[in-house]
């Protein structure tokens, strides 16, 4: 062989640096494919008991629900008995369709069930409506709704003598949960004295419309707020 058919050889330089940026990439892919094999196996682990952590989730919303509505009945049993006198109790039951909740409540009075729409003329439905209303109310984000509730007639279906208690029932719950409550009523303003920091009148001016006047001026009205 002569010497003219020997080609120089080539320099192995550029055949490591290709090996070396392989094997860097090949470490690389492996630890990515250790990485995803990782969370796949969390993913795994968590779909093996997410059925069961849901039906807990599920029971103990219930469970909180309940000792929620536990609260409702004991502080409105309370209420009902302060204002009518009467040996009667609020019930409530829950009925869950889809995680979604559906309350029924009724009173009891002596083991037997009322209708709270009927029971005592709608006098029960007024004390419950204020009661909801604050609890409600005491469930609202403090930083996006302001802690001001308007009872508007919510006095209604009360025998006259009746409403002082009820007054001092809100009067007492508004300080203790640091509400405003303004409430409108057809009774007579001597039924707010004791409890409201103000009482006003709405006192007819014929063609002028109708003046808010404080209870303790100008002459009587039929609508003191």
């Amino acid at each position: 062989m002569s010497t003219a058919d020997k080609s120089p050889l080539r320099s192995p330089a550029g055949v490591r640096q290709r090996f070396t940026r392989l094997s860097a990439w090949r470490e690389q892919a492996r630890n990515e494919a250790a990485r995803t094999e990782t969370r796949l196996e969390e993913i795994r682990r968590y779909l093996s008991i997410s059925e069961k952590v849901s039906e807990a989730l599920e029971s103990l919303n219930q469970k909180l629900f309940r000792e929620l509505l536990d609260v409702i009945e004991d502080k409105l049993t309370i209420a009902l008995r302060e204002v009518l006198e009467q040996p009667i109790s609020l019930k409530a039951e829950v009925e869950w369709k889809r995680n979604a909740a559906s309350v029924e409540f009724w009173i009891e009075r002596e083991g037997l069930r009322e209708d709270i729409l009927k029971g005592q003329g709608g006098s029960v439905a007024n004390i419950l409506s204020v009661g909801l209303r604050m609890f409600a109310l005491t469930a609202l984000d403090e930083g996006r709704h302001r802690r001001f509730l308007v009872l508007d007639e919510q006095d209604c279906w009360l025998h006259p003598e009746l409403v002082p208690r009820l007054v001092k029932i809100v009067h007492d719950a508004g300080r203790a949960l640091d509400f405003q409550v303004l409430m409108v009523s057809h009774h007579d303003a001597d039924s707010f004295a004791r409890y409201a920091d103000r009482i006003y009148r709405l006192v007819p001016r014929g063609e002028d419309g109708v003046s808010v006047v404080p209870a303790d001026q100008g002459p009587a009205a039929e609508d003191p707020l």
